[in-house]
């Protein structure tokens, strides 16, 4: 009789959590659908507004968009699918896995569509949930695609269920090629597959409001094609108009041509020295070695902006300075292509638009680079499951750079490459943690003050998880190599442009030379390998790999203390000791 009982609950849960989709045209319960701010509207004939956009596969056949209804708790997502077979599948885990994932599915057996909220096992396989908490509103077909419509509560209080909360969320997305008789025959293993990495969850706060006299200038590339590898930096030199007077930057955004959202990764506007009276024009890859020397000089960053963020504003009070008779009238835009899929002849000119102003705000901003030296000697071992490295702005670095009134930070924006995991930057008085300045969650502390003082500290750790990986992952630009880097925005400005770190090369030769011999290995012939060589040739084990963090942890530091004209400040480049929380 229990048995019994056990089939048909289970039977009544199906019937009534399953949806049969007749893919058409769907009403929306306008009652339910969230407008651009996050209120819910009145009107019967409100449309859902989704602000937020950002493709999910390298082609771009996959793109979400979303909103946030925070009075209701509630996230709003639809996926568009240029190419629609027999299914697909969204889902969020902790690092991506394709195991223990909360899932939305829409699938086929040939007959009918299918749509419901599942959840995969340790080993991939797919099961409905007996809590259906993925709500369909709307499915579409237009030219364009297939377009699914669904929303979801941040917090379900189902344990199969991800809990949506600030910060990075790593989605997992795949297409069904065949149809399926039941939704126990999907094994995420045996689909294609892959991951994004979005923040879902933004500020409910509306931007503040453009001053009346504010112009625009767009810094973008002149119609490229894109190079056939996976990884390309583009440097491109602008010129502003002569005698440009001084300008308030109030707001910045990116400009990315239709149908390379999935390439463009992210993007930088730099300005030069202004000690320098020009600058060659040149666009082309930034490693070519027809690059000019000169556009080392042109560090000062103006804008950065990633892959799934929005415009970026400055607080009322604040700008940033463009033109007048102490800046350079030119500028560096750099743009990371990531292009994993090799596809070739693809036409680009994205770039970022700046708005600005002649009426002059009370503060210079400026922007400051806190992490890690892109440098090998950072590395980290393979099938580790969370590796941390940490870059230091040291007290000198602050005692020597800042102004005797500290400064206010306001916002930050965080960045890693495919092993990072999180970032975290903290501000470190008389030895002790007294603020976290970010930690995963770009949007979090925007326009709250966060104020280093001169003789402070700010350590930006970062976590790496390189599981899947049977090579070290070194420290560089490309996409497989590693960054930890934190932008922050903050006023008024100084000359300190860079405050980063890396462990002192010379330490880092020793460690090779002792692992060598523990290994019974030839001692490493230092003056002729690369580090990237060096760490390869190691045999990777659990004690290779402790040995390197105790080093990082422990070993004196290189700092780059770097004004904007790329001149290190007066400081002491190697610290003989480190701050330890």
């Amino acid at each position: 009789l229990t048995k019994l009982q056990d089939v048909t609950l289970m039977y009544l849960t199906v019937l009534a959590t399953l949806v049969v989709i007749l893919v058409a045209s769907y009403q929306v319960d306008p009652a339910a659908s969230p407008s651009r701010g996050g209120s819910t509207p009145t009107s019967t004939s409100t449309p859902v507004q989704l602000p937020y956009h950002m493709p999910l596969d390298p082609r771009g056949h996959l793109q979400l968009s979303w909103n946030i209804s925070y009075p209701l708790q509630e996230l709003y997502l639809e996926v568009r699918c240029s190419e629609m077979k027999h299914g697909l599948v969204l889902g969020m885990s902790d690092r991506g896995e394709l195991t223990n994932a909360d899932l939305v599915v829409l699938w086929d057996d040939g007959h009918q569509s299918f749509f419901g909220d599942a959840w995969s096992d340790s080993q991939g396989h797919v099961s409905l949930d007996s809590q259906q908490d993925y709500q369909l509103m709307d499915t579409r077909q237009t030219p364009e695609g297939f377009s699914l419509l669904f929303k979801r509560p941040f917090s379900t209080c189902d344990p199969r269920d991800y809990i949506i909360e600030e910060g990075t969320v790593h989605l997992i997305y795949g297409v069904l090629d065949q149809p399926i008789r039941s939704l126990q025959q999907l094994n995420l293993s045996q689909i294609e597959t892959g991951v994004q990495r979005a923040l879902l969850l933004r500020p409910d706060t509306p931007p503040p409001s453009l001053p009346r006299d504010v112009q625009t200038l767009e810094v973008r590339t002149p119609d490229i094609t894109i190079p056939t590898q996976e990884t390309t930096y583009w440097c491109h030199i602008f010129q502003l108009t002569p005698n440009m007077p001084k300008n308030h930057i109030v707001m910045y955004e990116s400009v990315v041509t239709p149908g390379n959202e999935a390439i463009v990764h992210h993007m930088e506007v730099f300005e030069c020295s202004p000690e320098m009276s020009t600058v060659p024009q040149y666009s082309g890859s930034c490693d070519s070695k027809m690059k000019p020397a000169s556009l080392n000089y042109c560090r000062h960053v103006l804008a950065a902006w990633a892959m799934g963020a929005k415009s970026f504003y400055y607080p009322t009070d604040a700008g940033l300075p463009l033109g007048g008779p102490a800046s350079s009238r030119f500028l560096r835009l750099e743009v990371h292509y990531h292009n994993p899929l090799l596809i070739s002849g693809r036409k680009d000119n994205s770039g970022v638009r700046l708005y600005h102003t002649s009426s002059l705000r009370r503060y210079d901003a400026g922007i400051m680079e806190l992490g890690l030296v892109y440098t090998p000697v950072m590395a980290i071992p393979p099938r580790e499951q969370n590796f941390h490295l940490t870059g230091f702005c040291t007290s000198k670095c602050t005692q020597t750079a800042l102004p005797s009134g500290g400064i206010n930070i306001f916002a930050s924006q965080l960045h890693t490459h495919l092993a990072g995991r999180g970032v975290r930057t903290v501000l470190v008085r008389g030895g002790r943690e007294v603020k976290v300045v970010q930690e995963d969650k770009h949007f979090s502390t925007h326009y709250q003050c966060v104020c280093p003082q001169q003789g402070d500290v700010l350590l930006t750790k970062c976590t790496y998880n390189t599981e899947d990986r049977s090579q070290p992952t070194v420290g560089g630009f490309g996409i497989m190599e590693e960054m930890c880097v934190n932008y922050v925005h903050y006023y008024p400005r100084t000359q300190l442009e860079l405050c980063k770190s890396n462990i002192d090369p010379g330490y880092l030769q020793k460690y090779f030379s002792f692992i060598n011999r523990f290994q019974g290995g030839d001692v490493c012939s230092c003056g002729q390998a690369s580090v990237t060589d060096q760490f390869s040739s190691l045999s990777w084990d659990s004690f290779s790999g402790e040995v390197l963090n105790s080093l990082y942890n422990t070993a004196p530091i290189s700092m780059a203390c770097n004004q904007s004209s790329a001149k290190l400040f007066p400081v002491s480049i190697v610290q003989d000791s480190r701050v330890q929380l």
